[in-house]
């Protein structure tokens, strides 16, 4: 075999060794963990009871009506406040009123904790309807702060509530035979998100 025919051999045989070795299998150390994970979203779940607060037919100016409810928290997740939404329909039975029968309305809401009254807000029905207060805020709502107070999983919360058809020493007969329909909404909102760190399961 001449010599040029054996350098074109081994160079074939080398290009051919390069080849296998870039497309073909080897053997190697391998080892594999498995990680289970879960995530179990928690829930909210707010109770009212009773769940008809108020039900009074004759009212008159100057008639006040005390109600007692609890707010609890059935859920598993901290509940940041409880925002109260107001709405409500006045039937004007002659269709005579030049105002609404729920500017007469004065609300009060008092927040009770470890048997102390604090007072969360005083307002008119008319004026409650354009807002939606954080009814377990331990501050006075009106011309203070509202400091979120909540509920945690199991706890209650006692709200005591004062209307009072007041008696403005003017002529109110045109709401004679009237009546408002209530409806309030208790919006329960979470508590910001938590940063879970690597200690914790």
């Amino acid at each position: 075999m001449s010599f040029s025919k054996k350098v074109s051999k081994g160079l074939l045989t080398a290009a051919l060794g390069f080849s296998l070795m870039g497309g073909g299998t080897y053997a190697y150390f391998s080892d594999t963990v498995e990680v289970n994970n879960t995530f179990a979203a928690g829930t909210l779940d707010l109770s009212v009871n009773p769940e008809t607060i108020v039900n009074v037919d004759n009212l008159k100016p100057g008639d006040e009506i005390s109600r007692e409810f609890m707010l609890t928290n059935n859920g598993t997740l901290d509940i940041h406040k409880v925002l109260l939404d107001t709405s409500y329909v006045v039937h004007d039975v002659n269709g005579d009123n030049t105002d609404d029968f729920g500017e007469h309305i004065k609300v009060t809401i008092l927040y009770n904790q470890a048997n102390a009254t604090v007072e969360v807000m005083e307002t008119t029905l008319s004026e409650l309807q354009e807002m939606t207060p954080d009814i377990t805020a331990i501050d006075e709502f009106v011309g203070g702060v509202q400091r979120p107070n909540g509920l945690k999983p199991g706890d209650m919360n006692k709200i005591i509530v004062l209307f009072e058809f007041v008696d403005n020493g003017e002529d109110q007969n045109r709401f004679q035979g009237d009546s408002l329909q209530l409806k309030w909404k208790f919006i329960a909102e979470q508590a910001e998100g938590t940063l879970y760190d690597g200690d914790t399961e």
